[in-house]
């Protein structure tokens, strides 16, 4: 068993569909590191989604100017969890926020555990995760190949800047964090 909770970050349909104005292309190499991780957490696994707010305001009133597709309410297809991670989804936590260190993760991952991400996209919701947790003195591994970003330049620079909050921030990958479980 892997200690920690797994948060995993917003894989939904909005960034797995090709058509999407925010797809993530490698997102299918995301989703195999996040089932690879799964069976190690048993029940302490987190899934998060990025829903758009009801009526925008301050300056996400600006960002859904660009983004206007993404107004749909949150039962709408496109915020929906990937099918890959529905039987999964035990636990959910729903945001209007890129980061989902919101007091609903911070409850179940609890003051004293560590809190491993995964998901999409590295270079924002992810980042955002990671850092917010830090500051809160949670110990956080951002699982490399368990990510993905809107390229795969933005997913190694944001990679880049996490790996500079060490020892508070680490970045591992899904191959040595299952090796720490092992006997």
């Amino acid at each position: 068993m892997t200690a920690g909770h797994l948060a995993v970050i917003d894989m939904q349909h909005v960034f797995a569909a090709p058509a999407s104005p925010w797809a993530t292309p490698r997102y299918a190499d995301a989703v195999a590191g996040v089932r690879s991780l799964l069976p190690s957490f048993d029940d302490r696994v987190t899934f998060t989604r990025f829903l758009a707010p009801g009526t925008p305001t301050g300056a996400w009133r600006a960002y859904y100017d660009r983004w206007p597709f993404a107004l749909q309410p949150p039962d709408s297809e496109l915020w929906q969890l990937s099918e890959e991670f529905a039987e999964h989804a035990a636990h959910v936590v729903d945001a209007t926020t890129f980061g989902k260190w919101t007091p609903q993760l911070a409850a179940r991952v609890g003051p004293d555990d560590r809190l491993v991400l995964a998901g999409v996209s590295t270079e924002c919701c992810v980042l955002s995760t990671a850092l917010a947790a830090a500051d809160a003195g949670v110990e956080v591994l951002v699982v490399a190949d368990a990510c993905a970003g809107v390229d795969d330049d933005s997913h190694l620079k944001a990679l880049q800047i996490m790996g500079l909050y060490q020892p508070i921030v680490r970045i591992t990958t899904v191959d040595d964090l299952l090796a720490e479980s092992r006997p």
